[in-house]
């Protein structure tokens, strides 16, 4: 009972769920005929390769190679639903990609860093304009104040975008249902965590949290950038936008071995007491599922779990 479970993971999609494992894929999805329809593939050899054990380095890839799984495994499940056989792969997959990094930077990252160049740009002239802007040769500079007030409020809109954008979506009817699906993942894997039988019944009866939900990951990658953009100082509009992007691989980095670190010593009270607000935003991207959602989560762990060929 003392031996270290395989950290799982999965994903959403629609109708459905995706089981990862180190070796296999699983996809289960429930079709209009209310049948469920499964999807399996091998692994790339990422996850088993030297790299995953490579600190900082092995999140970045892991992520990169996460995000083309988790676009294939969408596509897969709204094919499933419209009766289409089309595939995202190739050039066609790297195109999704490349356009949903570039709004996801431009929303979470540009567009704060903006605000947050207007605010210093606003408090230096109110604060100059109050006082003697040259006395002989020595120039008034504005106060270090400023620069951190512009970074700080950058962190905090970034922090807001997140969170209204993850709540307004929320209220689409087929992405609630998604985060349903997303309720019923993380509940599979907490029963699964917690050697529990896995039937609808007692996976039910489990948390909608998951200490390596994305949704932690995103969250502390935002409060990672608040801290470090604020120690960064004032900076030209250019150099403000170009170090945010250049940061993002370092922030996930970090991130990614936060949470992986965290996830392993929840039996310390300091880390439970850590994870408290990463475990609090999750509810805003899970729902309850019903049994059915939950007989389709299972399906897709047991099927991937078959294919992975371990024995407890």
């Amino acid at each position: 009972m003392s031996e270290r479970l395989p950290m799982y993971g999965g994903q959403a999609v629609l109708e459905g769920v995706m089981m990862r494992g180190t070796n296999s894929v699983a996809i289960a999805m429930r079709a209009p005929n209310k049948e469920i329809v499964l999807h399996k593939e091998p692994l790339g050899t990422v996850y088993r390769s030297k790299i995953t054990r490579i600190p900082f380095l092995r999140g970045l890839v892991m992520l990169w190679d996460a995000l083309g799984l988790g676009m294939r495994a969408l596509t897969i499940s709204a094919n499933t639903q419209t009766g289409e056989d089309e595939k995202l792969e190739g050039p066609a997959l790297y195109l999704t990609l490349g356009f949903s990094l570039v709004f996801a930077i431009s929303l979470f990252f540009l567009l704060p860093a903006a605000g947050g160049h207007a605010t210093e740009w606003a408090l230096e002239r109110f604060t100059l304009s109050s006082q003697t802007v040259s006395v002989g040769e020595t120039v008034v500079q504005a106060p270090k104040w400023i620069s951190t007030s512009g970074n700080l409020m950058e962190g905090i809109t970034r922090l807001v975008i997140l969170i209204v954008y993850i709540a307004l979506i929320g209220k689409i009817p087929d992405i609630r249902r998604v985060f349903m699906y997303h309720g019923a993942e993380h509940k599979t894997i907490n029963a699964y965590e917690s050697r529990a039988e896995l039937t609808p019944e007692n996976v039910a009866r489990f948390p909608l949290e998951h200490p390596r939900c994305g949704t932690s990951f995103l969250l502390t990658l935002i409060v990672l950038s608040i801290l470090i953009f604020t120690l960064l100082g004032p900076m030209p509009l250019f150099m403000r936008f170009a170090t945010r992007i250049l940061f993002i691989p370092i922030l996930a980095g970090i991130a990614y071995e936060y949470i992986r670190w965290t996830a392993n010593h929840l039996h310390w009270p300091v880390v439970r007491w850590m994870v408290i607000p990463n475990l609090a935003l999750q509810r805003l991207t899970t729902r309850e599922p019903t049994l059915d959602m939950l007989e389709v989560s299972i399906t897709a762990f047991q099927a991937m779990r078959e294919d992975e060929k371990i024995v407890l």
